[in-house]
């Protein structure tokens, strides 16, 4: 093992990578050295499992694509979407959402909301860096007691 201040061709390794083209920086952080896009999917991804994670959150999405969520989730190697109820617009800095929910009857819908909008806004800004602009979130239906389970959506331990 050689040490990096031993004399080389008359200079000092140290003094030869201090001086290396590949060594020296143009200045800035990394961060700054190429950019970076997030698909709308990631984000609709992030959102709808911070969506489900809000208690009085029975499901995402309307009726027609909860269904039609429930036979593709039947199909051989399918995976379910986290993303249904959720639409996302991405920019460079900046995203908005829209999600659609259905709530457990006897909750309180406008505390649901705020905490989802919270829980959302807080994870994707988190695990993204994007600014959320606007979180819009629609209540399809309510779901009552006594009404059969079409298939439960399990939130995410």
């Amino acid at each position: 093992m050689t040490d990096m201040t031993e004399k080389r061709g008359g200079e000092s390794e140290t003094a030869a990578v201090r001086r290396s083209p590949l060594a020296k920086h143009s200045g800035g952080d990394a961060g700054s050295r190429g950019r970076t896009t997030i698909a709308d999917g990631v984000v609709e991804k992030i959102a709808g499992l911070a969506a489900r994670d809000v208690d009085g959150v029975h499901a995402m999405g309307s009726g027609v694509s909860r269904t039609f969520g429930a036979v593709r989730d039947r199909v051989p190697g399918s995976t379910k979407s986290v993303s249904r109820g959720v639409k996302a617009e991405v920019g460079e800095v900046q995203a908005a959402l829209d999600l659609e929910i259905v709530v457990e009857y006897g909750v309180s819908i406008a505390d649901v909301a705020r905490d989802v909008r919270e829980n959302v806004i807080t994870a994707v800004e988190r695990m993204t860096g994007l600014e959320v602009v606007e979180v819009n979130i629609a209540v399809s239906d309510v779901k009552l007691p006594d009404e059969e389970e079409e298939e439960p959506e399990r939130r995410i331990q």
